[in-house]
């Protein structure tokens, strides 16, 4: 049986195949059309699983869409109403694609499927989608489930449990409170876009102070025991405006939004650091009180909020929970995967089997490139490259190329699905180099010098690095945890503040390692991403080092590479050494010349937030 799982007119647009209940094939459309966070109706990546399915859209028996467009615009009507007629230049905007699309799904879809399909269509409700996202790939038999995301329909956060082949949603939070939009709106205030810029203010509340915690949760934010919340409206302005927050919210923090690009002061590190500090707060209270609810031993997370690894290393080490799975795609990519899930287990009662690692085939379940086409492309550009029949061969020249400081592309077979480049389309490192975080920064993404690196670290050996237990697993870098004590090296004289806390060196692993001692940890073992272990273990032959830094294939402001040609244009477009695809190894020195008007012709597609 073949079941199609969409998402999509919101954020990060997704499809997923489900055949027999196995997930074959999963990827954003962003990966395709080069749109980073594009939420055009998928058709690419439609197209592209159904190829990989091997089967035409006449095949498919149920598609499932990851929530109810009808539910959801009842809500944008009753809320314009309500702050009318002050929401009428947000109504103006965001009419016309409910109108022609949003409101035509059906149609949509149908053309999408180029009229193939003649089955009906299944509307899940987005938390369910979120939820059996978290569940149903799971290794467990039963769990807690916890969703915490913007906004679907009405509902902003949810819980409940899973059980065998079953999910049960018992309570829900609703719009506009929402843990999501609230951190969103202090991305949005402190210079970052809204909806895709959340990472880069976790990335920068280690260098602030939580000294406005206590402000925002007298004024803002009434924080319950159970951790929902009630969040006081004046402050904000996306009900009813174009802007997240509202002039009583600047009042309150004494200047109007930092400006994009404008020079980050200690206010904002302060200011990131705060709402990370309340937000942490408030999934750890959520946590205990689904433990206390439920009873069960597993936690499972997924919604945009999931995607906090800072709080859920938090949720991990000072919960009830003695496990928790997050779902790789939390976001409303991973919607697509959930409804398909839901469709297949919850609808049609088929039995579900857990695996002791998980059903989600380390989330290599993008396209991957057959060895021909990728030497014709080569060569049809002219590069120079060295191809290596022998696996072990590659993958010591790799580990010899990280060993000797080189910056390494790497690319292979299919690739990741989620926000995350786990290995197969990733940018690879040594990450006992005192330099190699500012390097990377700015010489190969372009990016925000501040931005922490992850690192990749062999399963077997994360509890000796990271205050984790022995082989604790965190296949899919979501959470963040502790540079062991051991590890780490004294500061020498007064601690620095701001972003001279850059300069410190603080472990023998300075580049993986941020300024507040944590790390984003990625284990790596044999089962899930086989080749990333071998590289791994090679260079662990060669330096006695488990781990190396792992940040995604791209520059800022581009989605991370999807085919060959892709990952040979960045290789191109930036200072990189050195790229891998598959079996072809190539060196920069022996490329016709990066001139830097190419780079800056690269770098020109994307929009640079």
């Amino acid at each position: 049986m073949n079941i199609l799982g969409i998402s999509a007119f919101y954020h990060d647009s997704a499809a997923c195949l489900v055949q027999d209940g196995r997930i074959v094939a999963a990827a954003q459309e962003e990966r395709f059309t080069r749109k980073k966070h594009d939420h055009r109706f998928p058709q690419r990546a439609i197209d592209y699983c159904l190829e990989a399915g091997g089967i035409r859209a006449a095949q498919l028996d149920h598609v499932a869409f990851y929530d109810k467009p009808l539910l959801k615009f009842e809500r944008l009507l009753e809320t314009y109403l309500a702050f009318a007629p002050a929401g009428f230049r947000s109504f103006l905007q965001a009419m016309p694609l409910w109108v022609r699309q949003k409101l035509h799904l059906p149609r949509e879809m149908d053309r999408g499927l180029k009229h193939g399909y003649q089955g009906r269509y299944v509307f899940t409700e987005h938390h369910e989608s979120h939820a059996a996202s978290a569940f149903f790939p799971s290794p467990f038999d039963e769990a807690a489930i916890l969703t915490l995301d913007g906004v679907g329909e009405w509902a902003t956060a949810s819980y409940g449990m899973g059980r065998g082949n079953r999910i049960d949603i018992t309570h829900e939070m609703h719009f506009p409170h929402s843990l999501g939009l609230l951190y969103t709106a202090f991305t949005y205030y402190c210079g970052f876009r809204a909806n895709s810029g959340e990472y880069k203010l976790m990335g920068l509340a280690p260098y602030g102070e939580p000294s406005y915690k206590d402000l925002i949760l007298e004024k803002i934010v009434d924080l319950k025991p159970d951790g929902s919340i009630r969040m006081d409206m004046a402050y904000f302005n996306y009900c009813q405006g174009l802007t997240m927050t509202s002039q009583k919210f600047h009042d309150l923090f004494g200047a109007p939004p930092r400006k994009p690009e404008a020079r980050l002061t200690q206010r904002e590190m302060d200011i990131a650091a705060s709402i990370q500090a309340v937000t942490e707060e408030v999934m750890l209270r959520a946590a205990r009180h689904v433990h206390t609810e439920t009873g069960m031993k597993n936690l499972v997370l997924a919604g945009g909020v999931a995607l906090n690894c800072v709080g859920n290393g938090r949720i991990l080490r000072e919960g009830p929970f003695e496990n928790i799975w997050i779902q790789p795609a939390a976001g409303d990519a991973g919607g697509a995967l959930g409804a398909a899930l839901f469709v297949w287990h919850q609808l049609l009662d088929n039995s579900r089997k857990t695996k002791s690692i998980d059903a989600q085939s380390g989330s290599l379940l993008g396209p991957s490139f057959e060895l021909d086409e990728t030497r014709r492309m080569l060569d049809q550009i002219g590069a120079k490259y060295h191809y290596f029949e022998n696996e072990d061969v590659i993958v010591d020249r790799i580990a010899e190329a990280i060993e000797n400081q080189k910056v390494v592309g790497h690319m292979a077979g299919r690739m990741e699905f989620g926000p995350r480049a786990l290995g197969c389309r990733s940018i690879i490192g040594d990450a006992r180099s005192t330099e190699m975080q500012s390097v990377m920064n700015l010489k190969i993404k372009f990016r925000e010098s501040f931005r922490p690196f992850a690192p990749c670290v062999l399963r077997d050996q994360v509890d000796e690095y990271f205050e984790m237990r022995p082989e604790e697993d965190s296949p899919y870098m979501l959470l963040v945890a502790p540079v062991r004590e051991e590890k780490r090296v004294p500061l020498n004289g007064q601690a620095p503040a701001g972003l001279d806390k850059l300069k410190q060196i603080r472990s023998v692993v300075p580049a993986i390692t941020h300024v507040d001692h944590s790390a984003r940890v990625q284990t790596v073992d044999p089962e899930r991403h086989p080749r990333m272990h071998r590289i791994m273990h090679c260079f662990r032959e060669r330096t006695g080092s488990p781990v190396i830094i792992n940040t995604s294939f791209n520059v800022r402001g581009e989605p991370i590479v999807c085919t060959p040609e892709d990952a040979y244009r960045c290789f191109m477009g930036t200072n990189m050494d050195v790229l891998v695809i598959d079996n072809f190894l190539l060196f920069k020195e022996e490329q016709p010349n990066a001139r830097q008007h190419e780079i800056d012709e690269y770098l020109a597609q994307f929009e640079l937030d």
